[in-house]
């Protein structure tokens, strides 16, 4: 049976959205033998003007900085948007996406879509040339919005989904627990930002390993506040 195309093929963007060759050869030597194959990170909408409105935002921040921290351990792309950021502001500058000693993302776009799925983002994933479909992690907001249409519109075009759940919110936070089981229900899987990492590395004789678990003892006490907060049953 043939795989479906990753994506409809669309013209090139006249927004910069790069992947090197160097880091596409390691992105695919690396990610072959990987119980979670062909990671990407993808950080929706984390910006300025949303953080008086979104219930527990700076929690949600926490667990994007330790992802992009554990994106640069295991070399994970990173793709990032901002939502009309003429109007709603700038990606928080604590992730320091494309700043000077900052994490690289591959494209970093302003859009009005609610999906990240624009069509200069399907460029910027054409250029990882993977050999399969994705394996897509998000973390962002508002979960039952831009969170959601992304989902579904990767799982739409055959990716596997994980949605981080100590990594989304809502301004209402009710519509959380809704968003996430409707995930569920479509497909996505749902889980939480440390066992994703521990699943992505898979082994603990792995030489990446060391790195990841003091990632996660030097996150220790915030992913816990975060989970009592974000992920209470």
């Amino acid at each position: 049976m043939m795989l479906r195309p990753l994506f409809p093929r669309v013209a090139q963007s006249r927004l910069s959205c790069t992947y090197s060759d160097t880091a596409r050869r390691t992105f695919t030597s690396t990610m072959a033998n990987r119980r979670i194959v062909n990671p990407a990170l993808f950080i929706c909408d984390l910006q300025e003007k949303f953080r008086p409105a979104i219930h527990e935002f700076p929690k949600v921040v926490a667990t994007a900085q330790k992802l992009l921290k554990a994106s640069q351990v295991l070399n994970i792309p990173v793709f990032a948007t901002t939502q009309n950021k003429a109007r709603l502001g700038e990606t928080c500058p604590e992730l320091g996406l494309d700043s000077p000693g900052g994490v690289k993302t591959v494209c970093h776009l302003d859009k009005t879509l609610f999906s990240m799925i624009t069509p200069e983002v399907k460029t910027a994933l054409d250029s990882l040339k993977a050999t399969g479909p994705l394996s897509c992690i998000i973390v962002g907001i508002e979960s039952h919005i831009c969170v959601t249409q992304t989902a579904i519109d990767l799982l739409r075009a055959g990716h596997k989904v994980y949605v981080i759940a100590d990594g989304v919110s809502s301004c209402n936070k009710e519509e959380v627990p809704i968003a996430l089981a409707r995930l569920r229900h479509e497909g996505a899987v749902v889980t939480t930002s440390e066992s994703f990492m521990y699943e992505c590395v898979g082994d603990a004789g792995t030489a990446e390993f060391k790195q990841i678990i003091k990632i996660v003892k030097d996150h220790s006490q915030s992913t816990k506040d975060v989970l009592q907060t974000l992920c209470k049953i």
